[in-house]
C-alpha cells in the first residue's frame, strides 16, 4: 500500500462564500479508493458546517472527474477493520461509499458538480448527488457496473438516473454499458450545460456567484424542497410542503420587502435573511 497522502482532497475558497472541493488523485483518475473517498466524505461534513460557505463546487484534477472503482491495490482497505470478518469488511466498505450521495444531499449549500473528463461507475453516481451538473466538453459518463459483469445500479443510480433523464433512457444507458459524451448528456438532461474544458471551473464559480447573490435561506430551503419533492408521491403533498416553506421565509425575514425596494431603486437586492 502506498504512503498516506494528505493532499488527496483539496478545499479552497477562491471567491467569497464559495468553497471548491477537489478530488486530487489524477494518476488514478480520482478513482474511488478509500484513501480518497474517506477524506471526501469528511470534506462534505466539514464544508457543510461552514456558515460562510453558501455554495459548493465539486470537481477533480487531471483527465477524470472520478473513474469509479479502483482496480489497483494501492488504495488500501476501508478504515477501522481490525478484527472484522470478510463479510463485515465488505459491509463496512459499501457503507462508506453508499453514504457519499446522501452526504451531498444533506449539505445545506447547493452543490455544483464541475465534471472534467471521465465520470464512470460510482463516479457517474457521484455527479448525480450534486444539485447542478456542468460538464466540460471532454466529459463522458458510463454506468460501468454492467461492463464489469456486475449490476449497473449502485450508490443510488437506479433512483436518481431515471428521475434525471427518464426511465427508458436510463435503462438503455445502464444496460448497454456505452459511453455518453458531454453533448448527449446535455441533450438528455444529465447535465445542465456543456462548456469548454478550460472554462469549466470559471463557469462553475460564476454560477456560484449568481446563486450567492440571492437569499441564503431561500437557496438552501429550495434545495431541501427540491430533493424532498423527488421522493414525494403526490402533487398535493408537494404543494403542501412548498406552501409552508414559502410562508416560513416570507413571514420570518424581510427578504420580500427588500426585493421590492431593490427593484424600485434599480439595484441588486441585499438579502439579510
Amino acid at each position: 500500500m502506498s504512503d498516506a497522502r494528505t493532499d488527496l482532497i483539496l478545499i479552497d475558497k477562491p471567491r467569497p462564500h464559495t468553497t471548491v472541493i477537489t478530488m486530487n488523485r489524477p494518476e488514478r483518475m480520482n478513482s474511488m479508493a478509500f484513501e480518497l473517498m474517506v477524506p471526501l466524505h469528511e470534506a462534505f461534513e466539514t464544508v457543510a458546517e461552514d456558515n460562510d460557505t453558501h455554495t459548493v463546487v465539486l470537481t477533480g484534477t487531471g483527465r477524470g472527474f472520478c473513474s469509479g472503482a479502483d482496480t489497483s491495490s494501492e488504495g488500501g482497505p476501508p478504515p477501522n477493520i481490525a478484527g472484522l470478518t470478510m463479510t463485515r469488511i465488505a459491509t463496512k466498505a459499501m457503507s462508506v461509499l453508499a453514504d457519499l450521495v446522501p452526504a451531498m444531499q444533506r449539505m445545506p449549500q447547493p452543490v455544483i458538480c464541475a465534471i472534467n473528463g471521465a465520470a464512470i461507475g460510482g463516479g457517474m453516481c457521484l455527479t448525480l448527488g450534486a444539485d447542478i451538473r456542468l460538464a466540460g466538453e471532454g466529459a463522458y459518463f458510463r454506468a460501468a457496473g454492467i461492463n464489469n459483469g456486475l449490476t449497473a445500479t449502485e450508490l443510488g443510480l437506479s433512483f436518481l438516473l431515471p428521475k434525471a433523464i427518464g426511465s427508458s433512457r436510463a435503462m438503455e444507458i445502464m444496460l448497454s454499458g456505452r459511453d455518453v459524451d458531454a453533448h448527449e448528456a446535455a441533450d438528455i438532461g444529465l447535465v445542465s450545460r456543456v462548456v469548454p474544458d478550460e472554462d469549466l471551473l470559471t463557469e462553475a464559480l460564476d454560477l456560484a456567484d449568481q446563486i450567492n447573490g440571492w437569499s441564503t435561506q431561500g437557496t438552501q430551503l429550495t434545495k431541501r424542497t427540491m430533493w424532498a419533492g423527488l421522493e414525494m408521491g403526490s402533487l398535493r403533498a408537494a404543494i403542501e410542503m412548498e406552501t409552508h416553506t414559502q410562508l416560513y421565509v416570507r413571514l420570518t425575514t424581510k427578504n420580500f420587502e427588500e426585493a421590492v425596494r431593490a427593484r424600485k431603486e434599480g439595484r441588486p437586492p441585499a438579502f439579510e435573511d
